[in-house]
């Protein structure tokens, strides 16, 4: 099934088609699929984001390998069913479209949350991938039950003083180092997917993801990755680790966290945020391609 997803909500034209597929447990999942080639790319956006934050990956990738992008289960044009958004439900949705798609020499690349999402994938489903790329990934930080209680009591307390639109842009921009107004066209569009929620929904759907990354966490299961694993950050993340509990540096969290996986290699790209497979696109695409060739 194809179509212009954002008909309707006055925004700017999608530069792919959309398609639509069913998969187990009442899901209908969104995806863009580009380009073509041996080897195929299965991108997962972060928390309450969308296909499109892959924009800048697609469009050049696409020349060597076939791209796909999924908006989650509840996300951008997927269905917004009454779900558990869990790390399991998410993994389980995402080897269920690779199956159902019967889709060969995968490598899954996450971003944020969807790195943690891909990492539960491939803890739960080892053989649905060959290799592994995640950037900016969530899943690299421990939490503590006090640590839960204090970052559960400020999103609750930023969520009364502010709508979600302020909190959506407040952490769009946040997410880059630089030029923090090259997120507008990312706040605009989801903007306009927020219309598509029911009343509460939206909010609902988020601090479920927020609790499903602080509950079910990844990292002492991280050597049972056995697969090539590439990881890149940006320097200067103001998200990961989180600053309000982890008095640490991103290098530092990084360097530690890919000591875990049995085969992994870390990039640092300079003067770059969380959003690095935006904010520093190019390097981020000769990377990937790079791992992805050694292999």
């Amino acid at each position: 099934m194809r179509g212009s997803p954002f008909r309707g909500l006055g925004l700017m034209t999608y530069p792919y088609n959309t398609h639509y597929l069913d998969i187990p447990g009442n899901c209908r999942i969104a995806y863009v699929d580009e380009g073509k080639g041996d080897k195929t790319l299965l991108f997962i956006h972060g928390l309450a984001n969308y296909a499109l934050v892959w924009k800048k990956n697609i469009d050049y990738l696409k020349q060597f390998y076939r791209c796909i992008a999924i908006d989650l289960p509840g996300n951008g044009l997927s269905d917004k069913n009454e779900h558990p958004y869990s790390m399991q439900f998410f993994a389980k949705s995402v080897a269920d479209f690779i199956e159902v798609l019967k889709l060969k020499n995968v490598t899954i690349v996450g971003h944020s949350m969807g790195g943690q999402v891909a990492m539960t994938t491939l803890i739960n489903y080892p053989g649905c991938a060959q290799s592994l790329v995640l950037c900016a990934p969530a899943g690299f930080e421990h939490f503590s039950h006090l640590d839960k209680a204090i970052y559960t009591k400020a999103i609750h307390l930023f969520d009364f003083i502010s709508s979600d639109e302020q909190a959506l842009r407040h952490v769009i921009e946040s997410s880059f180092y630089r030029n923090q107004s090259q997120g507008e066209s990312i706040v605009a569009e989801l903007t306009g997917l927020m219309k598509t929620y029911k009343l509460n929904t939206y909010r609902k759907m988020v601090e479920a993801c927020i609790n499903a990354m602080l509950d079910e966490p990844v990292y002492d299961k991280l050597d049972a990755i056995k697969l090539p694993v590439l990881v890149i950050y940006g320097s200067n993340d103001a998200l990961i680790p989180n600053k309000m509990i982890h008095h640490t540096t991103t290098e530092h969290l990084a360097k530690e966290a890919v000591k875990k996986f049995p085969d992994a290699t870390l990039i640092l790209l300079p003067d770059c945020g969380h959003f690095v497979m935006w904010e520093k696109a190019t390097e981020v695409n000769k990377e990937i391609i790079g791992f992805l060739e050694r292999g």
